[in-house]
């Protein structure tokens, strides 16, 4: 007769099988690609022309599952010029485009796509080392998406760009092209006080937050 105890034994020395329904990945199967964030240069004052251009390739080529969203993050800052009051919206990275795409797991770009954005007019080159674009790592990312989706509101404008202890430059006026050191951000009346030096003394000016720029 079959001895079934040792039937039973080499049954259990075989691998088991999962439990069923539950996902299996078979050997040598590639990690599935992911959504990373890049950033692409661009011509200055083209910013917005680009980032259309590649939207609209983008749905033409029908590539939205492989390119999401693509953003020229924007600070609205208010200004009072000739007496009146306005809010503009400036770019806080001119020059740049930010550009989500999927990416394999050493964060290459897949081909197709890489043609499809460097094809595209106004493009430059993307920001990266030794020929390879680098993808944006998190706190970058939460940073810029942070500006770039949040409600357009101005009252929280100036402490998300400058902080006591930054180094700026101003932009116009009379102390135009002088460097110093913000001191303290008024959030109410949107202006910052900067430390400049003059005639080898530290002297506090009150600039408005349209008319800095981060040294």
């Amino acid at each position: 007769m079959p001895d079934k105890r040792n039937d039973a034994i080499a049954m259990s020395d075989t691998p088991k099988a999962q439990s069923e329904g539950a996902p299996q990945t078979p050997a040598g199967d590639k990690p599935a690609p992911v959504m990373r964030w890049y950033v692409l240069r661009v011509a200055s004052n083209k910013e917005e022309q680009v980032r259309d251009a590649l939207t609209r390739r983008i749905q033409i080529e029908n590539m939205t599952d492989r390119v999401g969203r693509v953003l020229v993050p924007t600070v609205p800052e208010r200004r009072i010029k000739g007496g009146q009051s306005r809010v503009y919206n400036r770019k806080l990275y001119p020059g740049y485009v930010f550009v989500e795409m999927l990416c394999e797991e050493d964060g290459s770009i897949q081909e197709d796509v890489w043609f499809l954005i460097k094809e595209t007019t106004g493009v430059g080159d993307f920001i990266g080392s030794e020929g390879k674009p680098s993808a944006m790592n998190d706190p970058e990312v939460e940073k810029m998406l942070a500006i770039a989706e949040r409600p357009d509101q101005t009252q929280s404008m100036v402490t998300l760009q400058y902080k006591k202890g930054d180094r700026v430059k101003i932009r116009e006026g009379s102390f135009e092209n002088f460097e110093g050191e913000v001191e303290s951000i008024d959030e109410q009346k949107q202006t910052i006080t900067v430390l400049i030096t003059i005639f080898s003394r530290s002297t506090p000016v009150d600039v408005e937050v349209w008319n800095l720029e981060r040294v």
